[in-house]
């Protein structure tokens, strides 16, 4: 819908700052608020068609809804594609601010940030609380490993066949209870530190049967089955995917899902110089990160599929279309290391684009969006 007035919204935890633009008369108004969208929603209605923009980021999204139910135009802009001029960057404050998102709404340079519902963003949350513990495991391990290290205690136990045994499993848990350091300062750093890690170990398992629970509700349940068709896609990594994309529908091809993952390859061409680079990694970094873990799993994968085709949980086409998808992407994780001898990382961030394609396919599918 066309507007007349633009507003700009600079918006932190406690203020709100707003300019409004008119674009008939270029005329410029601005208020500042505390937190509250019923006052924001009462200035903004004073003008001739409003339409109101902020940038994406901490705020979340509390103000957009709440100033669409107030009957407020208001749309989040994707901070990653603005670019501000120079000049600007010396005169920050929270008006230019404001005023910079109101003249770029008016001049239609905004980028929509897709705006998912409370039950969504709710979903969002607990998926992000499994990944912050995951990474609170890692660096609670990591003190402790670094503690043992410094006293000379290092793992290094091998297997029957010569192999070196894993850490975190049950005999590794074994051999650092009988460690017993001298002093205890030390010895209490050691037992702090284990407990640390059980006690984040214990969260984990809490969140994750949790989320197991959350999966089985009627509008996550068939997109998250159809993505567990897909090798190295397990119920937490499906569960972050749908509640993160929110409507797959939303992207009208595999390659602008990709393209929103961050996952497409770079580019710096001119005429007929052509150069790309690394992937851009400009998006969604948590499923990014999700995706590339789950694409080491084709290293060594076979080419049979993950579920049967008459598995009564998914449909049939969902089920067969995973089973190509698991079956080229093997094909093309072997052609990239093993023909073209591309470095593994390389190779793997390749395969987590194309996975990231045929992860699209799957939740429009599943969405009844995609034949």
């Amino acid at each position: 819908m066309n507007h007349v007035t633009s507003i700009g919204l600079d918006v932190h935890a406690r203020s709100i700052t707003a300019v409004a633009l008119d674009s008939i008369t270029g005329e410029v108004r601005s208020q500042r608020f505390k937190y509250s969208p019923a006052e924001v929603a009462s200035w903004i209605s004073r003008f001739e068609s409003p339409k109101a923009v902020y940038e994406s980021g901490v705020t979340g999204f509390h103000l957009v809804r709440a100033l669409r139910d107030l009957g407020i135009d208001c749309i989040v802009g994707a901070v990653s594609k603005m670019q501000r001029p120079a000049s600007d960057k010396r005169k920050k404050n929270d008006r230019n601010d404001a005023e910079f998102l109101a003249r770029q709404l008016m001049a239609h340079n905004i980028v929509e940030v897709f705006v998912p519902d409370e039950e969504t963003d709710a979903a969002r949350n607990l998926s992000r609380v499994l990944e912050d513990i995951r990474d609170d495991l890692t660096r609670a391990k990591h003190r402790l490993t670094h503690l043992l290290i410094k006293w000379g205690y290092v793992w290094d136990e091998y297997n029957e066949e010569g192999k070196r045994r894993g850490a975190w499993t049950r005999a590794h848990w074994e051999w650092i209870r009988k460690i017993e350091l001298p002093g205890s300062a030390a010895q209490e750093s050691l037992d702090y530190y284990i407990s640390e890690v059980r006690h984040i170990e214990a969260q984990k398992k809490a969140i994750e049967k949790r989320i197991a629970q959350y999966v089985q509700r009627p509008r996550w349940n068939d997109r998250v089955e159809a993505l567990r068709c897909m090798k190295g896609i397990e119920t937490m990594t499906a569960f972050a995917l749908v509640v993160e994309t929110g409507v797959f529908s939303r992207f009208d091809s595999a390659r602008s899902y990709a393209s929103w993952l961050g996952l497409v390859p770079s580019e710096h061409s001119s005429g007929e110089h052509v150069s790309r680079g690394g992937i851009t990694k400009a998006g969604n970094s948590h499923l990014r990160k999700l995706l590339v873990e789950a694409s080491w799993h084709y290293t060594r994968a076979t080419k049979e599929r993950k579920r049967k085709l008459n598995d009564p949980i998914v449909p049939f086409a969902v089920s067969s279309h995973a089973a190509s998808g698991v079956k080229r992407l093997v094909e093309r994780r072997h052609h990239l290391a093993y023909e073209l001898r591309k470095r593994p990382v390389v190779a793997n961030v390749a395969t987590a684009r194309e996975l990231a394609c045929w992860i699209w396919a799957l939740g429009r599918m599943s969405e009844g969006t995609l034949a």
